[in-house]
């Protein structure tokens, strides 16, 4: 092999091409939930999401296929994205401001829907913040305890007993009376 072609072998390593609108329609409602588990807020979610994306597209040169899946370098956008938004200040926002109803929803279902989201989102409030991201990237994400580790540098087993522990002590803490 020429140094020509082992330099050239290298160059496309890095600049593999990544089809965006499939990246984008497969990792959306993933990244989305992600959000959504650490932040609590559909539209706060949103705008994260679109921002990760943005990240992402900005530096999409840097992107290397040889060392990472494309949604593992998308999630670990993800993760920088959302420590940024924990650092920066928040203005409060009234309830009444950010409740509204859809058209083809009651009420009741809204009240009941918001309700439980507030209940679990204290709960998930009360886990440190390891535990609360792993629970953000599993159940929000949709990522398998494999992707998780490896995005995070755990053992996948470590992933999967931790996530256990986790998800029992929100059930028992769910099942008690508020």
């Amino acid at each position: 092999m020429t140094d020509q072609s082992r330099i050239f072998g290298r160059l496309s390593t890095f600049t593999h091409e990544v089809d965006w609108e499939a990246a984008y329609q497969a990792d959306l409602p993933r990244l989305y939930n992600f959000f959504r588990y650490r932040v609590g807020d559909d539209r706060l979610a949103e705008d994260l999401t679109a921002e990760t994306f943005e990240r992402a597209w900005r530096n999409r040169r840097r992107y290397r296929h040889d060392l990472a899946a494309f949604s593992t370098w998308l999630f670990t956008i993800a993760r920088h994205v959302v420590v940024d938004f924990f650092r920066r200040p928040h203005p409060e926002v009234s309830l009444d401001t950010a409740f509204q109803v859809a058209d083809d929803e009651t009420v009741e279902g809204v009240v009941q829907q918001r309700s439980d989201f507030e209940r679990l989102s204290i709960l998930l409030a009360r886990l440190t913040d390891r535990d609360r991201e792993l629970v953000a990237l599993k159940y929000g994400a949709g990522l398998t305890n494999r992707a998780i580790a490896q995005l995070i540098g755990m053992s996948e087993s470590n992933v999967g007993t931790i996530l256990h522990r986790v998800t029992q002590q929100l059930r028992a803490a769910w099942e008690e009376k508020p």
